[in-house]
């Protein structure tokens, strides 16, 4: 059994405030805490998405972002997002780009969401452990699942946040 994930508690600015364990954290709305995604997008202009694995305790069985974990104890977003693309997906030596940060929040806990992009139109192997299947999608797709309990809560969150921010630009 692994030892438990301790994870930095940010305020709303990202300063470090504290550490505690994942499972304080989770569970718990009042703790911030700190996660990388990654949208990754094929050249079609599609996004992946993965289906959590049954066993995971934030949303099982939903599509959710491409590429989605914690922050390390003192590490570095890019490099954080680059060990998550490389741990969930395979996906080693792009270079994602730095998008936008935003808190997502619900009852479970409170994220402060640090997202990048990437085009990737090569081999993928998943972490069995952790997703069950993944599958590029188009808007419209998404557009037609939004709010039927199919996506993650997480991801609608992301997806709304990254057509605001393309509307932006």
């Amino acid at each position: 059994m692994e030892p438990e994930e301790y994870l930095e508690v940010v305020n709303y600015k990202g300063e470090v405030i504290g550490c505690a364990m994942r499972s304080e954290i989770h569970g718990n709305p009042t703790l911030i805490h700190r996660v990388v995604h990654v949208l990754v997008f094929n050249k079609k202009r599609e996004i992946l998405l993965q289906k959590r694995s049954q066993n995971k305790d934030v949303a099982p069985g939903k599509w959710d972002t491409s590429v989605g974990g914690h922050v390390g104890i003192g590490e570095d977003l890019l490099l954080s997002s680059k060990r998550e693309m490389a741990e969930e997906i395979g996906i080693t030596g792009n270079e994602p780009e730095y998008l936008y940060s935003y808190i997502h929040t619900n009852q479970y806990e409170t994220e402060l969401v640090t997202t990048y992009r990437c085009i990737y139109d090569g081999d993928i192997s998943f972490n069995l452990n952790e997703i069950d299947e993944i599958r590029f999608w188009s808007f419209d797709e998404i557009k037609e699942v939004m709010g039927k309990n199919i996506l993650s809560d997480n991801f609608e969150n992301e997806f709304k946040t990254y057509l605001n921010y393309n509307m932006l630009k």
